[in-house]
């Protein structure tokens, strides 16, 4: 070859290098402006509804870091949200929250305040009521953070007591309000809420849908005497994510459960840094071996540290036996469809570039430190944020 083709031929690799690496770049961006301290807790509030013959209140629980978003709590900026900016702030924050949400036939007013502190940092707490009987449907209609957040979500508890015969039984239900249908169609109570939550959860969760790239970029290929290659066949790669995904799912369900029903409780500020630290590992697994564990036991391992991530919402609820089991069930099926969707795009999609020349170099190798950079940065934001919290 004469050195001026060889010199076409590097610029020419140079050229596909450098239209790799700005694709990889604009990848970068994309997740890496995605929410990373609290990939899995999501935007919630909560409503502890009381009701009674003649008397409805209201417990309505709101984290001050949406707040802060909506009406700016901090005012010294200083990343610190006090007692004294939060007393001076109640005025503003019942005229910010109080208009939206609303029950039909029975109008609230505010009869009370106070902090609480949970699992996933502070919460302003706004005490109502209303000389009602609430409806055996009711109508609630539920507006916070819609202008703001379109993943924020109300997560209504309704208990009631009719007293008859002398008892006081509290059957319970709950349902999910969406900011979205405030002006439209108003939430009641119905079947496969939590079904739908858990599909939002994990299509929202940046980190969770990373970490399963990563288990699956090298699914595509196998080893051979003559070295790594593609796969020949669909199967060859469906049959081990199959295992990865099962044994992953396994894991998340096993924790999921356990911490919802507050068997086993580990703070977000150790739970959130882990699951950063899961892609680290993952991604590096796939540029040099270093996990001990074939891919579905890794699978498993990590899968354990990410079912804690999920259990937020349903933790916080307290719910009776049977109403938690379903609603368990529900949310967990929901992330399931949801991972199962962005498992059946990811394959695909490999299997389409897996015989193009570079993958593992742009693809494996680029793509694994791209998620090594990402996790990276998610990690040091999430032990700088548990340790100031």
């Amino acid at each position: 070859m004469t050195t001026a083709s060889m010199r076409c031929f590097d610029v020419s690799r140079w050229r596909r290098a450098c239209a790799s690496l700005l694709s990889l770049g604009s990848t970068l961006l994309l997740l890496a402006a995605a929410p990373p301290a609290q990939a899995h807790k999501s935007s919630d509030a909560y409503l502890q509804i009381d009701a009674r013959a003649g008397l409805t209140t209201l417990r309505w629980d709101i984290a001050l870091r949406d707040l802060d978003a909506a009406i700016d709590i901090d005012r010294d900026d200083d990343g610190r949200i006090t007692w004294g900016e939060v007393r001076a702030a109640w005025p503003r924050i019942d005229a910010y929250a109080l208009p939206r949400l609303r029950i039909d036939g029975c109008p609230l007013k505010a009869t009370g305040h106070a902090l609480e502190r949970r699992s996933d940092g502070a919460y302003a707490v706004i005490e109502l009521s209303s000389p009602c009987t609430l409806a055996r449907q009711p109508v609630i209609r539920y507006g916070l953070m819609r202008e703001i957040d379109p993943t924020h979500r109300g997560i209504a508890r309704i208990d009631r007591d009719d007293g008859k015969d002398g008892r006081h039984g509290r059957p319970t239900e709950v349902l999910l309000l969406d900011p979205a249908h405030f002006t439209g169609a108003a939430a009641t109570p119905s079947a496969w809420d939590f079904l739908r939550q858990g599909m939002a959860h994990i299509l929202g969760g940046y980190d969770h849908i990373l970490f399963l790239l990563c288990l699956l970029l090298p699914a595509v290929l196998r080893r051979t005497p003559q070295g790594i290659a593609p796969v020949p066949r669909l199967v060859e790669a469906v049959v081990p994510v199959a295992g990865i995904v099962s044994a992953f799912t396994v894991a998340h369900t096993l924790t999921l459960g356990l911490a919802a029903m507050h068997w086993v409780a580990l703070p977000p500020g150790i739970i959130e840094p882990a699951i950063a630290a899961t892609i680290i590992i993952t991604a590096i697994d796939n540029l040099h071996p270093v996990l001990p564990l074939p891919r579905a036991g890794a699978a498993f391992a990590f899968g354990l540290v990410h079912g804690f991530g999920f259990a937020g919402a349903l933790s916080e609820l307290d719910l009776p036996t049977g109403l938690f089991v379903r609603a368990l069930l529900e949310f967990n099926v929901g992330l399931e469809l949801g991972q199962l969707a962005i498992v059946a795009v990811a394959v695909t999609l490999l299997y389409a570039l897996r015989g193009r020349r570079g993958y593992r170099r742009w693809v494996v190798g680029a793509g694994s430190g791209a998620a090594i950079a990402i996790a990276s940065v998610w990690f040091v934001v999430r032990v700088a944020g548990a340790l100031a919290a």
